[in-house]
């Protein structure tokens, strides 16, 4: 086949190409008009910040000084220290100040996952209205608390909120998977879907960052109607809206960062852990093989023998990335390699579903998960 541009009845797959890579493209655009920070709420609200920590010595102290460095909130922060086997509970000990509470984790409960039962802890102390989970790796910014009790009081029919914060890659793998959340969030979930009760299938979140109303947490069970679950992004705000409740997603770019993985093995162990709750299922990820191979990789093996729908088609998956890239601050670096991005995160859905289905156990800050 020679590589000038073919009629369009010789290019079956450029055009079933071009529609799976512009379908994302124009969801994102339209998506990202209505994507926005919250505003900081009139007053100062009284927020309860909680935070698991298992061996976490190298982000705990940034943490917890970040979330004191808050301004324009009646702040509690309650640490949860999981059983650590690392310096965590002593440079904690080291903190001295009255808005701080250190626990202490006990064993854990047969069919529990570590980080769910220690939010629970955590929440069953908490004494405002408004809880926020946070992770101990991410860091917030000074007026992001009053930012997210700001779209509290502006959607006072959403029970559990979350922002994906802004994801600081170092390797040259976080640059390549990490951008993808936005890429999945953006470009595959209409925002019109946003706050509805009836859909809890389509809920989405981020577990480094939550905040939720108190008396509809422990009304839908809390993290107790998740409590095996190692992937709270997206179980927790399917288990509000199948009680009933709404839940509702802001844009956390300038509220929060968060170093999520430091080692392309930790990355790896990471994402692996979360698949089986998300893409990674036998009626799921057959779905999204098609999709994100077809709209995103396959218009490179195109190339082979170009075409002006697979031409196209690439340029739609680079813009996105681009786009996305540009609005929420990542490496442009990595947009060149977005196709390669996206086949190695269905291979790691495909291992992650093949060793599930052998009954292969997830592990995570030293704990093993066997699946079901």
């Amino acid at each position: 086949m020679t590589a000038r541009f073919l009629p369009r009845s010789r290019h079956p797959l450029g055009w079933a190409a071009l529609a799976l890579a512009a379908l994302p493209l124009g969801i994102a655009l339209a998506n990202l008009r209505r994507f926005r920070a919250p505003r900081p709420a009139a007053g100062h609200a009284r927020v309860s910040v909680l935070i698991p920590a298992r061996n976490e010595e190298a982000n705990i102290g940034e943490a917890v000084a970040a979330v004191l460095d808050s301004r324009d909130v009646d702040l509690e922060l309650l640490v949860l220290d999981d059983g650590s086997t690392d310096a965590t509970a002593a440079i904690l000990a080291a903190i001295s100040d009255p808005r701080l509470t250190v626990l202490s984790g006990g064993t854990l409960p047969p069919g529990w996952s570590g980080k769910q039962h220690a939010c629970l802890r955590l929440s069953e102390r908490a004494s405002r209205e408004l809880m926020v989970f946070l992770d101990a790796d991410v860091r917030l910014a000074p007026d992001a608390l009053a930012r997210m009790a700001g779209y509290m009081a502006a959607h006072p029919d959403v029970a559990l909120a979350s922002g994906f914060p802004r994801q600081i890659t170092g390797s040259w793998p976080e640059r390549l998977l990490l951008p993808l959340i936005h890429t999945l969030l953006l470009g595959y979930r209409p925002d019109w879907l946003d706050r509805d009760r009836k859909t809890p299938g389509f809920a989405a979140g981020c577990g480094q960052l939550f905040i939720a109303r108190r008396d509809a947490y422990r009304t839908m069970g809390g993290h107790d109607a998740i409590r095996a679950s190692l992937h709270d992004g997206l179980t927790l705000p399917r288990a509000f809206r199948r009680a009933g409740y709404a839940t509702g997603l802001f844009d956390a770019t300038d509220l929060a960062s968060c170093r999520m993985y430091r080692t392309s093995a930790d990355l790896w162990e990471g994402l692996s852990k979360n698949a089986t709750e998300g893409m990674a299922t036998p009626r799921a990820l057959p779905f999204w093989s098609v999709l994100l191979g077809g709209g995103h990789v396959l218009p490179v093996l195109l190339l082979a023998a170009p075409s002006f729908p697979g031409m196209a088609a690439l340029l739609c998956t680079l813009a996105l990335r681009g786009l996305l890239a540009v609005r929420f601050r990542q490496s442009l670096l990595a947009v060149p390699t977005h196709p390669l991005g996206v086949a190695a995160l269905l291979v790691l859905q495909w291992r992650a579903l093949l060793r599930a289905r052998a009954g292969r156990a997830a592990t995570w800050r030293g704990r093993s998960y066997t699946p079901g």
